[in-house]
């Protein structure tokens, strides 16, 4: 649960940048903070991976099953699939005044593959190095995927 309580609050300041540089609240913030949202599960679950130990000596269970084990393998890969898909539906133009380019959309779309192929690879070997992995390429996607975005928006 702790994962999912961060996770607020460290989704708001994408809706704060968007309803402070508008004016105005609506789906467009609201997309964005589920992009943010969604993101962390995947971020921070590789990290408790790598961390567990010490989590559990502190007599934190940071991980959803509590271990390092298929269903919390499987968990990351169903966030980080929500993941993919909020972050490319702005190309369907439902999404406000929000909008991304075919070719932005399919951009963000492989970074969000690649990131889901580290967590397959992390439910195939559930071990440290390729919760790491993910871990750093979860960084990776959601620095590129803002960048595609403001870019896209001057293309």
């Amino acid at each position: 649960l702790s994962v999912f309580v961060g996770a607020i609050p460290g989704a708001i300041p994408f809706m704060l940048g968007w309803v402070a540089a508008t004016n105005n609240f609506g789906i467009e913030p609201g997309t964005l903070f589920m992009i943010q949202f969604f993101w962390q599960f995947p971020h921070f679950w590789a990290l408790a991976w790598m961390l567990d130990e010490d989590y559990q000596k502190g007599g934190f269970k940071m991980l959803p099953t509590g271990k390092k084990d298929k269903g919390t393998a499987i968990q990351i890969i169903m966030y980080t699939i929500w993941m993919i898909i909020i972050s490319v539906i702005p190309v369907f133009g439902i999404t406000g005044r929000l909008h991304l380019s075919i070719p932005a959309a399919i951009i963000i779309l492989i970074m969000g593959l690649v990131m889901l192929v580290f967590g397959v690879r992390l439910f195939e070997k559930r071990d440290n190095k390729s919760a790491r992995k993910l871990m750093l390429i979860s960084v990776s996607y959601i620095t590129l995927m803002q960048l595609v975005y403001v870019i896209d928006k001057f293309l």
